[in-house]
């Protein structure tokens, strides 16, 4: 079988990251960088000079297989557009879109036999395997509580804490305990920048089960943390120490009350890559579909819209 072709689109902090994946798994060659400006092309021939580097993915589009778009949000929606118009496997970092306007003009472009990923590494964690039959007996109303805070670090600052954080731990709400909430009230701060810089979202569910969701790129300390309550107990997760912690309505075997454990870091952007080349080579669905995609964006819409008004905002 012949390698996947791919363009990365951005040769930015993150588009780095990326490229070094499609050189590393065999599937795939990093056949072009698409890169703007002078400085990050001349980074990119010497990081990576046997790839192509342009100026335009449409100088290389009848060449490629596939394109991965790592630019600033803003950008998605117009190389996600050229990508499916030319019938290319895309795979998009997070969020898909800038809003959900955006998302709907892509959907009459999809096609069943071109695959479309979205990047939400955070379900990459070794803990969600390892936790899978825990959350899959919760049966009653739970209570969670999700925390992603850093020291202000300089960069995202084109787009605000809710697409640029929240957006993570948005997802694991709807992957993990398999619910979408009926309404969102949002609470936030304008602090570094004029856009939200803190930002709270209380989600409501129908059965009565809520979660919040914090996150802040003007904090002291980092902090990712996932806790949910629920009639098995509390379980935390440390999604920065890599391990989590299990208090149940019982004893252990061990006569402990509660149960700590560590899991193995992995590398997320080499799983998401592999994801997305076997789902091509498969034609099946990718770990992150764009419908999965489309659904964060519609949330962060509403959750913005409750921070502009600062009204409780109603989901459909």
């Amino acid at each position: 079988m012949s390698k996947i072709k791919v363009a990365v689109l951005g040769y930015g902090h993150l588009g780095k990251w990326h490229c070094q994946k499609v050189d590393a798994c065999e599937e795939s060659i990093l056949y072009a960088i698409v890169e703007p400006f002078e400085q990050n092309q001349k980074l990119a021939k010497e990081n990576h000079p046997n790839a192509k580097i342009v100026s335009r993915v449409e100088d290389v589009m009848d060449e490629i297989d596939a394109g991965v778009i790592v630019t600033p949000t803003s950008t998605h929606f117009e190389l996600s557009k050229i990508l499916l118009e030319n019938k290319k496997h895309i795979f998009c970092e997070k969020p898909l879109c800038s809003s959900t306007e955006e998302v709907e003009k892509l959907v009459p472009l999809l096609t069943k036999d071109k695959v479309f990923q979205v990047g939400h590494s955070e379900r990459c964690h070794k803990a969600w395997d390892e936790l899978d039959g825990y959350f899959k007996t919760i049966t009653g109303k739970f209570s969670a509580d999700l925390n992603r805070v850093a020291p202000f670090k300089g960069r995202a600052t084109d787009v605000d804490v809710v697409q640029d954080l929240m957006i993570h731990d948005l997802d694991l709400v709807l992957y993990l305990l398999g619910k979408s909430p009926v309404s969102v009230k949002a609470y936030g701060h304008k602090i570094r920048t004029d856009k939200w810089d803190h930002a709270t979202a209380i989600l409501n569910f129908a059965d009565g089960s809520m979660a919040k969701v914090t996150s802040g790129r003007n904090h002291i300390k980092e902090i990712r943390a996932f806790e949910l309550m629920s009639d098995k107990g509390c379980l935390y997760v440390d999604l920065f120490e890599n391990s989590y912690a299990i208090g149940t309505n019982s004893q252990f075997e061990n006569g402990e009350f509660v149960e700590k454990k560590n899991y193995e870091k992995r590398d997320h952007l080499i799983i998401e890559h592999q994801s997305f080349y076997n789902a091509i080579n498969s034609n099946e669905k990718p770990m992150v579909t764009f419908e999965d995609g489309a659904k964060i964006v519609k949330l962060i819409d509403s959750v913005l819209a409750s921070l502009e008004s600062n009204k409780k905002v109603t989901l459909d």
